[in-house]
C-alpha cells in the first residue's frame, strides 16, 4: 500500500514531529509512505500546492492520501485525482484556529465552515479525541484515533543526569511548560499567575520554547511536574509524552486529557484559575515520585496506533473496490441489455 502524507511546513521544521513519528511507525508496519509538504506562505502557498500535488500524483502512484489538518485535505481534494483522502482533524480545525477575541473570531468561523464542507468529500475522518468527535457531523466516516507515543524515545530517565545535560539546577522544583508563551490558547499567563501567587522561591517555571524536538525527552525527565494550561486542545501530545516518562502532570480539562491522566496518581486536572493551578501544582510537587503513567497508556504505544490507522486505510480501499465492482457490474448489465435489444 502506497500512502502519501500531506502537511504544511512550519517555521522550525519541514515535517511536524508528531506527524513524522506517525509516518515512521507506519513504515515500520509495512506501509510505503512518502510526504508532500505544503510550503509556508498562507493562502497562496496552499493554492500553489494544488498544482504541485497534481504534478506529483501524475508521476507517482498513490493508493491513499492522508492529509493532516483540514486545509491540507482541501489541497488534496482540489487536485481531483480520484485518490481516496483520509483527513486527520487535530483540534484547531474543528474548534477554529487563532485567538479568542478580535478579528480572529472570523478565522475561527471560517475554519469550522471549511471542516463542515470537507466532510462529505473525504473517504474517512480521524479525530484525536471523543470531544473532537462531537464537532464532526458525519460520524459514520469518523474514527477516534489519538496520536501514538514513541515509548523508545519517551521513557523515564535519571533526573540528575538530564538536568546536568540541560544546565538545570538540581535543587529547584522544576515546573515545565512546553507551549508557545505568547499564544493565547496555550495560556502561559495562567501558570505565571499561579507562580506569583505561590511566591515559592524553590519553584522554577521553565519554558524552553522553541526547542529542538530531540531535546523534549530530556526536558520532561528534568521536570518535577509538567503543566498544560490550554484553553483548547484536541489530544495534546505532550501529555502522552509525559505519561510515558512517568512525569507528574497538571492540566486543564481540554481534549482527551481527563481520559488519559484520570486514573494515574500524581496527575491532576485544574480549573483555569491561578488559585486552583497553584494548589494542583503544589500537590504534584508534593507527590514527589514517578507516576505509573507509562503503564497506564500502553494502549497509546505508537505501533498499536499505527495498526489502527492501517485498518482505516484498508477499509477505505475496500469501499473503493466495492464501488468499482458495482459500477463495472452495472455497466456490464446495461451493455448486455443493449445487445439483447439490438438482437
Amino acid at each position: 500500500m502506497k500512502v502519501l502524507f500531506i502537511s504544511r511546513k512550519r517555521p522550525s521544521f519541514d515535517i511536524i514531529p508528531f506527524i513524522k513519528s506517525q509516518g515512521d511507525s507506519l513504515q515500520q508496519n509495512g506501509i510505503d509512505l512518502d510526504y508532500f509538504i505544503i510550503p509556508a506562505g498562507g493562502l497562496k502557498g496552499y493554492i500553489k500546492s494544488i498544482f504541485g500535488l497534481r504534478r506529483y500524483l501524475k508521476r507517482n502512484k498513490c493508493d491513499v492520501i492522508h492529509a493532516h489538518y483540514s486545509y491540507s485535505a482541501w489541497v488534496a481534494l482540489l487536485t481531483f485525482s480520484g485518490v481516496p483522502v483520509v483527513v486527520s482533524l487535530m483540534g484547531s480545525d474543528v474548534y477554529g484556529s487563532g485567538g479568542l477575541s478580535g478579528d480572529e473570531k472570523v478565522r475561527i468561523r471560517v475554519d469550522r465552515m471549511l471542516v463542515r464542507l470537507l466532510q462529505p468529500l473525504v473517504s474517512a475522518i480521524i479525530v484525536k479525541s471523543e470531544k473532537l468527535l462531537e464537532g464532526v457531523a458525519l460520524k459514520s466516516k469518523a474514527a477516534v484515533v489519538p496520536n501514538g507515543v514513541n515509548f523508545e524515545k519517551f521513557q523515564p530517565r535519571d533526573k540528575e543526569a538530564t538536568r546536568k545535560k540541560l544546565g538545570i539546577d538540581i535543587d529547584k522544583k522544576v515546573i515545565l511548560f512546553l507551549g508557545h508563551p505568547t499564544y493565547v490558547i496555550k495560556n502561559f499567563a495562567l501558570l505565571k499567575e499561579a507562580e506569583a501567587l505561590a511566591a515559592d522561591p524553590s519553584w522554577q517555571v521553565l519554558n524552553p520554547y522553541p526547542t529542538a524536538p530531540e531535546n523534549i525527552p530530556a526536558y520532561i525527565n528534568s521536570a518535577d511536574v509538567l503543566v498544560l494550561a490550554s484553553l483548547l486542545e484536541g489530544s495534546p501530545n505532550v501529555i502522552k509524552e509525559a505519561m510515558a516518562s512517568n512525569c507528574p502532570i497538571v492540566s486543564t480539562d481540554v481534549g482527551d486529557v481527563s481520559e488519559i491522566i484520570g486514573k494515574t496518581e500524581g496527575c491532576y486536572l485544574t480549573a483555569s484559575t491561578a488559585e486552583d493551578m497553584k494548589e494542583k501544582v503544589s500537590m504534584a510537587l508534593h507527590f514527589g515520585r514517578e507516576t505509573t503513567g507509562r503503564r497506564d497508556i500502553q494502549h497509546l504505544e505508537i505501533n498499536t496506533i499505527a495498526k489502527k490507522i492501517i485498518g482505516i486505510y484498508e477499509k477505505v480501499l475496500n469501499v473503493k473496490q466495492e464501488h468499482f465492482d458495482k459500477t463495472v457490474a452495472s455497466n456490464t448489465s446495461v451493455s448486455a441489455g443493449d445487445q439483447t435489444s439490438k438482437a
